[in-house]
């Protein structure tokens, strides 16, 4: 009899490629869906959809009743307000939480975070993650649990990282802030194998993990555009942009998206991320205890998510 993971934001670009991965490795996939979604769910991978969303208890309690363990991957990452970011990020893992806790047997609940976590003071996003991590803590019991912290994510269908790199093999780097700032990256599908290597191996309960892909110090952007410079056979020019600058068109964005509506991501706050000087994670433990291992240096992540384009 197969085993049931409990997926959320399978319609995401985190659990999108999860659902995927998951497909051919025995487990049953049963995920949740808003009904403004219903239109983004996978053509090619078929899990057991319930209609809902984290707000709905009735919902929460159909989507995990049964299931060997839950997998939270939905977040909000855009927001005008700490409220915007709390009520999906803090709220809605509460809610998952109890719920889960409730069931006998229990399931495994592994939190996605971010590595933004480390640094709540910066930004709505980075408080909201962390108190998220703390809001699991709060409401799991006994239930065996584990956080990733995941540096930035990119690949196929990233909508972050991905117009910055497009950016970069167009010719033009755009960069905000200091030349020693240093930051992890990690390529979507490793990301994905590690929370299966979590699921099948992961036997320390009640942990926080960060992941890398590999390359221990983190990337300078010099490096990330080295790289770029490699797969592309051009020279990528440097824009710096003041940080003053972006900071002045952050506040009036904010301000924008206050006054007409909407989720900003261009923040002051996603401006304090951006030009953070360390933002290097380190995998160890969860190498250690696991097994895995990322497979996808920067070069070949981006040979994967541009394919024949570079």
């Amino acid at each position: 009899m197969s085993r049931t993971v409990v997926i959320t934001g399978a319609t995401g670009f985190i659990g999108g490629m999860l659902v995927k991965r998951l497909a051919s490795t025995g487990w049953h996939i049963r995920a949740l869906v808003r009904a403004a979604s219903l239109g983004k769910r996978s053509k090619n991978v078929e899990p057991e959809w319930v209609t809902g969303d984290l707000g709905d208890r009735a919902s929460l309690k159909r989507l995990v009743a049964g299931a060997d363990a839950i997998v939270h991957c939905a977040g909000a990452v855009r927001g005008a307000s700490q409220e915007d970011f709390d009520r999906i990020n803090v709220g809605g893992v509460a809610r998952l939480a109890q719920v889960a806790a409730a069931q006998n047997p229990k399931p495994r609940f592994l939190l996605l975070s971010s590595l933004a976590a480390r640094e709540p003071h910066l930004s709505f996003y980075a408080a909201s993650k962390q108190n998220g991590e703390k809001a699991l803590v709060s409401h799991s019991g006994n239930m065996f649990w584990g956080v990733f912290r995941p540096p930035a994510v990119y690949g196929p269908g990233d909508r972050e990282m991905l117009p910055l790199f497009q950016w970069m093999f167009r010719g033009i780097a755009p960069l905000i802030g200091s030349d020693q700032n240093r930051l992890s990256l990690l390529y979507v599908g490793d990301l994905a194998d590690a929370i299966i290597s979590w699921l099948d191996n992961g036997k320390k309960s009640q942990r926080v993990y960060e992941l890398h892909d590999g390359h221990q110090s983190g990337y300078s952007w010099q490096e990330i555009i080295d790289i770029v410079e490699c797969l592309n056979g051009k020279s990528v020019f440097r824009a710096n942009i003041p940080v003053s600058f972006v900071k002045l068109a952050a506040s009036v964005n904010l301000m924008a998206s206050r006054i007409f509506g909407g989720s900003p991501m261009l923040t002051p706050g996603k401006v304090r991320e951006l030009v953070h000087a360390n933002w290097v994670a380190d995998n160890d433990q969860l190498s250690s205890e696991t097994g895995w291992v990322p497979k996808v240096l920067l070069a070949e992540g981006l040979r994967q998510t541009f394919g024949p384009e570079i």
